[in-house]
């Protein structure tokens, strides 16, 4: 008898016995009633952890025993996290990839916020690429299965270039989203501190960018998002008008959100939010803190959301659910946006999730810079979100990883929604003949 039908065998054996003994027909031990054939050790285990620069990505690869491999991305903007990632390596060869809880509950108490977080992050994410490969399944069936087929997406990254940052130049981008083949339903725009615009517009507010230019030494590199501060009349009118500008293009075909910050006083924050009011934003993202800033002043944030009905919102360089706890429970925002690739994967994302459900507050993930790979997580785990769940934002490639990916639908994005497909894994594959001519010397043997 083989093992899978001597297992079937058992399986119908225990329910025989069982509705036998609670009909009375027949007495038996506890003992025998359970006996079945022992458990089998696990047969998987990972033998390698490995990380490369592809194509301005860090790409890591779990190799197993049986030559089953997961892959998950970083984010694009994050080239410096290969010593990050293989500092995990001693702590999880040997281990069942399968066991996904077993394995982040011993590598996430090593280490705290970015970068860290998304070495984390990465390696789980590949982990559930190799449950689901083994279990023969997609990826959501593990996570709980689908709470919907399609997911919505949201255009975040990969508008045109601005270099003016005013009204009439925001209208023609808007216009851009609205014609874009994707079909979008929600946009979001990068504005005030989270653009150019304190740099371009004059007198946009009350302080000075940490710029090469206010280094008294050698010139130093550039740091994103520099801005903090107090706006001007004239930068807190800027901003409206601009608004209005994208708005009366977008109209009511395409929910808007922005991107604002970090670096908004509160005062200002309640200020414009309260003027927007009649704009009908979807939010207002990261006012006070959030990118590159490790912290999350959750007391600032209730301020703010409790003077408005403009939804406001933060999340995505949170990393573990403990540090959204008290977001929550203090009802300081009303829409978060944690990133798979930074909360520390998709079983946190969707833990985040269901406890935001609980406490009323909305879920758009952040994603922009999470490529191909990140795409595909991004996928699974929405599909099995709560009804929290708004959209996701839709991830930007460089076209190489467009031929490198297989299993993507064509197109991947149609009426702003991605459909949920049933591949084991993560449901997509790297062309491994293709992303070869893209190692550097350095990772030649990253596929071997």
């Amino acid at each position: 008898m083989t093992e899978k039908q001597n297992t079937a065998w058992s399986r119908r054996r225990f329910f025989k016995q069982s509705l036998a003994v609670s009909a009375g027909m027949v007495t038996i031990s506890p003992t025998t009633l359970l006996a079945s054939p022992a458990p089998t050790e696990s047969k998987i285990w990972i033998t390698d952890l490995r990380c490369a620069i592809i194509k301005g990505h860090v790409v890591i690869r779990i190799v197993t025993n049986t030559g089953v491999n997961g892959y998950a991305m970083a984010e694009y903007t994050k080239l410096y996290l290969k010593p990050f990632v293989m500092f995990y390596k001693d702590y999880i060869v040997g281990m069942d990839p399968t066991d996904v809880s077993q394995v982040m509950m011993k590598i996430r108490r090593m280490g705290s916020f970015k970068p860290w977080g998304a070495a984390v992050s990465a390696i789980e994410i590949a982990m559930w690429d190799i449950a689901g490969k083994v279990a023969g399944v997609p990826v959501y069936k593990l996570l709980g299965g689908k709470v919907r087929s399609k997911v919505r997406v949201y255009s975040g990254g990969g508008k045109p270039a601005m270099t003016r940052y005013d009204p009439a130049e925001f209208a023609s981008v808007a216009r851009w989203v609205k014609e874009a083949k994707e079909g979008y339903t929600i946009a979001k725009f990068a504005i005030a501190f989270h653009s150019a615009t304190p740099n371009v517009v004059p007198d946009f507010y009350y302080g000075a960018p940490l710029s090469p230019a206010n280094s008294a030494g050698p010139v130093p590199k550039n740091v994103a998002h520099p801005y903090k501060g107090v706006l001007t009349t004239k930068g807190m009118k800027h901003i409206i008008t601009c608004v209005e500008a994208i708005k009366g293009v977008l109209g009511d075909d395409i929910g808007l959100a922005l991107d604002l910050g970090p670096g908004h006083s509160i005062s200002d924050s309640i200020r414009l939010a309260k003027a927007l009011e009649p704009m009908n934003l979807l939010w207002m993202e990261d006012l006070i803190t959030g990118d590159y800033t490790p912290y999350v002043m959750a007391d600032l944030y209730r301020d703010v959301t409790m003077s408005t009905t403009t939804p406001i919102h933060t999340g995505e360089q949170i990393y573990l659910r403990e540090h959204f706890k008290e977001l929550f429970e203090k009802q300081a925002v009303r829409v978060i946006g944690p990133d798979p690739a930074d909360v520390g994967g998709i079983s946190e994302l969707k833990w985040v999730a269901e406890y935001a459900d609980l406490h009323g507050i909305q879920m758009a993930p952040h994603g922009v810079a999470d490529g191909l790979l990140g795409l595909a997580a991004l996928v699974q785990v929405s599909a099995t979100m709560p009804e929290n769940y708004i959209a996701f934002e839709y991830p930007m490639s460089s076209p190489e990883w467009y031929e490198m990916v297989e299993g993507l639908p064509d197109p991947i994005v149609t009426d702003g929604h991605i459909a949920v497909w049933d591949r084991p894994g993560m449901g997509v594959d790297i062309k491994v003949n293709v992303a070869k001519k893209y190692l550097s010397p350095e990772d030649k043997n990253f596929f071997d």
